[in-house]
């Protein structure tokens, strides 16, 4: 068995199999073992029916007293166990399979483990997972590795086939050299792999992460350091007009721009007009007002004769960019003009769209990804901006950028970075920063809340409904899982529609629909069509909806800081007041400590900064933190140490040996381009 083997090579796993496991980016070995666990599970505690108690997840004794019924609809069969214990009676259902009362047979006792629910005053557990005594007892108080799955790959298969693969022995090669691990106290690569998979306590999980962790930033960082200096100096061969060509455009405009603003806007004007080809990152929170400041750059190339483009990074939020710069053509009076291209366009649209790019050289574009493929050809294109989801969109704006003759860069984003983490992350730009929020919006007033709670949380948004506006709920999950607690998307739209008045129209939205059903979902949801959207954090990076007002977030206690505060800036986007409802449904005072940083502030620099101070070393169980930058495991908040000093390490290596010809560094510059290209084919760029 080598790395390169195909799944299909383990035992049981089959044609079909190899399919499911192809839909989650598994292709070979290598794949499936440098796929790393979603989250892990720790089974509790078994306790007698009596002691259950409906709303979470447990492990349940249950004595089989009478034999498994099993009911045939014209839909399925459903076998049925009753359990009891002193008083209290539960009922135990599992869909489509009725094979189960083969199991659990008569005088024998199970633990079965599941979300417990109450109906109708009896407790109920629907499909929970059959255990003999001895068998829970070799997993309970262990730490269970989650995979992300697709329908029909089962978490147990995905850790059987893994077992498989480790068990054959195979290692993969430590490329770190000797001195880093033994510098930073690393564990040894193949002992991390192994214990991230399967840990045998919680300090080797803990151990094997931080190695991981250390390997994305260090092969992230090496890889971008070296790409900087590919391509730094390049000249500036474009001649803008001056400044003061905009100032009519800021009289025009119905508010001023905040101080931050025109800071940054100056930051920008001087960079077009100085010897070098701009690098620049703006940094600005939500709603901080950076699509003008892009819009008035782009102006200014267009009146020097130059074509500009801006990329974002969904088809909806494009359309809406278009939308804004038509609003801004019509506002100011100017004559310039404007092009779209997306994917979504059909063929006759886009060969309009590369038309107006061919025959207007001072065009302002505005697209998605389809802006730099191969048939997009430009005339005079010297600004591109891109507003840019993660870090591992810099491929994406070298080829773009070679759409043209060294055009400037300019790369926005709404992520809340400490200037520290930004300097090491983001090295190869300059940075600005739009610290101010314009005065004429409302700050979001905020809630952190309990379960019990909920009820006045669907009236509220039911009145807000009413008075015209609409609502946004998030939670963690897509749908239910056995492997996974809290709220899912699919359960709680059906849960909404029932609770809210047969008027209000409740959709959802998650990352495993297609985009053409994303996006139809979220222009419903701009259009007013759709007035509560259910949706997991995929609306992070999202349209702007000026008209929602609420923001609820179900388990809040499961994200980060910072992520919360991306949620959050899906509201308050315009003159209205508006509210964020988070729901903690966690006991543990360290929770309630950090959501109450959101309720005291709405400055996402200062949140992030909290946010570094607050981690401990268990956060990393549950959800994805900061989902913003893409690494698999690294966590720029929890992990800014480790970044640190990974950023340290490639700054001593490259001292010591830049061309990385030394022994030690063999391979190196292989392993940061393999590392780069298995991110970029994840995140699907």
């Amino acid at each position: 068995m080598e790395i390169t083997t195909p799944v299909s090579g383990v035992k049981g796993v089959g044609a079909k199999t190899e399919q499911l496991f192809q839909k989650t980016g598994v292709y070979t070995i290598g794949d499936i073992l440098l796929r790393f666990p979603r989250e892990y599970t720790r089974f509790p505690e078994p306790v007698e029916i009596s002691g259950a108690s409906a709303g979470k997840k447990q492990a349940v004794i249950v004595r089989v007293e009478s034999p498994v019924i099993v009911k045939r609809t014209k839909a399925m069969q459903i076998a049925i166990l009753n359990g009891t214990h002193l008083d209290k009676k539960m009922e135990c259902l599992w869909f489509r399979m009725p094979y189960v009362r083969n199991t659990l047979t008569r005088g024998q006792t199970f633990i079965l483990y599941g979300n417990v629910q109450e109906k109708g005053g009896l407790l109920s557990m629907e499909q929970p997972v059959i255990y003999t005594p001895v068998q829970y007892e070799a997993v309970a108080g262990s730490l269970q590795p989650v995979y992300g799955l697709t329908s029909g790959l089962t978490n147990n298969l995905y850790k059987k086939t893994l077992r498989q693969v480790l068990d054959a022995g195979l290692l993969l090669p430590d490329y770190l050299p000797a001195q880093t691990k033994k510098t930073y106290g690393l564990a040894e690569y193949n002992y991390a792999v192994s214990q991230i998979h399967f840990p045998k306590d919680f300090d080797a999980l803990a151990d094997a992460r931080r190695r991981l962790v250390f390997d994305e930033f260090f092969l992230f960082l090496l890889y971008m350091q070296l790409q900087k200096e590919q391509g730094q100096t390049l000249e500036n061969i474009y001649q803008f007009r001056e400044e003061h060509l905009l100032t009519p455009l800021l009289e025009k405009l119905p508010y001023k721009l905040t101080g931050a603003q025109l800071r940054v806007l100056d930051e920008i004007i001087r960079d077009l007009h100085g010897p070098h080809i701009m690098q620049r990152l703006i940094q600005g929170d939500v709603g901080s007002g950076k699509t003008i400041v892009a819009f008035l750059a782009m102006y200014l190339a267009s009146a020097s004769g130059y074509q500009s483009a801006l990329m974002a990074p969904t088809e909806v939020l494009a359309a809406q960019h278009y939308e804004t710069f038509e609003q801004y053509v019509e506002l100011f009076g100017i004559k310039t003009h404007l092009v779209l291209l997306t994917g979504a366009m059909t063929a006759k649209q886009k060969r309009r769209a590369y038309e107006r790019m061919q025959l207007f050289d001072d065009a302002m574009i505005i697209g998605t990804h389809a802006l730099f493929q191969e048939k997009a050809v430009y005339d005079h294109l010297a600004l591109v901006i891109t507003d840019e989801q993660h870090r591992f969109g810099v491929r994406q704006r070298e080829t773009f950028s070679l759409k043209g003759e060294s055009p400037h860069i300019l790369v926005m984003s709404a992520t809340p970075i400490p200037r520290t983490l930004a300097i090491i992350l983001y090295g190869d730009l300059d940075i600005s920063v739009i610290d101010e929020v314009p005065a004429r919006r409302l700050p979001i007033k905020n809630c952190v809340v309990g379960s019990g709670w909920r009820p006045n949380a669907y009236e509220f948004i039911r009145k807000e409904i009413e008075a015209g506006h609409q609502a946004y709920v998030i939670c963690p999950l897509v749908e239910a899982s056995e492997n996974a607690e809290g709220e899912n998307v699919t359960d709680y739209c059906e849960k909404l529609r029932q609770a809210l008045p047969d008027g209000i129209q409740v959709d959802f939205l998650h990352g495993k629909m297609r985009s053409d059903m994303k996006n139809k979902v979220m222009e419903a949801f701009a259009a007013n069509e759709i007035q509560v959207l259910v949706s997991t954090t995929v609306v992070e990076v999202g349209v702007n909806v000026p008209n929602a007002t609420v923001m609820m977030i179900e388990d809040a206690q499961r994200f980060g800081l910072a992520q919360l505060h991306q949620l959050r800036g899906r509201v308050g986007r315009s003159d209205m007041q508006s509210y964020c409802i988070m729901i903690n449904t966690s006991d543990a005072k360290g929770s309630s400590k950090r959501l109450d940083v959101l309720n005291r502030t709405n400055d996402g620099f200062q949140i992030a900064s909290e946010d570094l101070k607050l981690r401990g070393p268990g956060d990393f169980f549950g959800i994805r933190q900061s989902g913003d930058m893409e690494f698999q495991l690294a966590d720029i908040y929890q992990d800014a140490r480790v970044l640190q000093q990974a950023s340290d390490e490639v700054k001593r290596i490259l001292d010591l040996d830049r061309a990385l010809a030394l022994p030690e560094h063999e391979g190196l510059l292989r392993k940061a381009q393999d590392y780069f290209e298995r991110q970029m084919e994840r995140l699907n760029l």
